[in-house]
């Protein structure tokens, strides 16, 4: 999410919080108790809002990335920090292997993810998918000096079999980073079993996404956007699912997947500009076949 500057933030112990407002004099004021408005028990109809949303999400995402082009989301520069080990290729005595990982970028988005890999580790080819054509178009464009290492194509991975398009068990990691948690809760495992066509049997998924109690999940249910169970509709069409470590990790090992890692991170960020305490939750997880 796109915020107002920012005077400050620091991470924080994982626990839920609410909303705060700032004390005149500059400190955080008294806090507002953590509650869900009487709008949010109010669900939108589940079953005819959510094929409405699912059904037009192609449409909806596309005019996101039609409106912000790739000014939206910031590059993801701290893969190569927490993830470098899963990217970087060594042969057995320790030298660069001369086999590139093949990695897939489920949901690519403008590329804020595939770029920085592509400029981090030079032996790392990648494809990458969306069902934005837009969003397909914007990488093909700015992708076009390293279109060898690059493959960008159309994809609704909730029905396209990507199998189709890469040579089944040939990735070595699959990154979901802020994708799974778009996609309607009934087709997530649909998601995970595709993907697992294409990965080797060493394979890894990558994930990181938003985690539940979060601010903007306290925020959209007491608008009353709750489309079901922890899955909201934003304002633009666009939905957000919020996960909890067990949703997840169960989620994963339902579909044959095992859990290597995973944690919440949480952090508070302070906006004086619209005078609130905004603490966001992120969870973040490693999975392998």
């Amino acid at each position: 999410m796109q915020l107002a500057p920012l005077l400050g933030h620091r991470p924080l112990c994982c626990r839920m919080r609410s909303l705060r407002r700032l004390g005149s004099g500059g400190g955080i004021g008294e806090n507002v108790r953590p509650h869900f408005s009487r709008s949010a028990s109010s669900h939108l109809n589940p079953n005819a809002k959510n094929q409405k949303y699912e059904r037009n999400a192609t449409k909806y995402w596309d005019d996101f990335y039609k409106r912000h082009q790739g000014k939206f989301f910031k590059d993801r520069h701290y893969l190569e920090k927490d993830w470098r080990r899963y990217f970087a290729s060594s042969g057995e005595s320790g030298q660069a292997s001369m086999d590139p990982k093949v990695v897939l970028e489920v949901g690519c988005g403008v590329g804020n993810t595939l770029f920085p890999l592509l400029a981090a580790f030079p032996n790392v080819f990648i494809h990458a998918c969306d069902f934005s054509p837009h969003a397909v178009a914007f990488v093909k464009e700015n992708g076009a000096s390293v279109s060898d290492r690059l493959n960008a194509f159309i994809c609704d991975v909730t029905k396209d079999d990507l199998s189709k398009i890469i040579m089944p068990s040939s990735v070595d990691v699959v990154t979901m980073i802020f994708m799974l948690s778009a996609v309607s809760p009934m087709n997530m495992p649909a998601v995970l079993q595709n993907v697992r066509t294409i990965l080797k049997p060493s394979g890894y998924v990558l994930f990181r996404d938003y985690a539940l109690g979060d601010f903007a999940q306290i925020k959209l249910a007491n608008k009353g956007q709750t489309i079901s169970e922890n899955f909201y509709v934003r304002g633009d069409g666009t939905c957000s699912f919020y996960f909890s470590e067990d949703t997840l990790s169960n989620l994963f090992e339902r579909t044959g997947f095992n859990t290597l890692d995973i944690s919440v991170y949480c952090r508070q960020i302070v906006n004086r500009s619209r005078d609130i305490v905004m603490d966001r939750r992120w969870i973040r997880a490693t999975f392998c076949t």
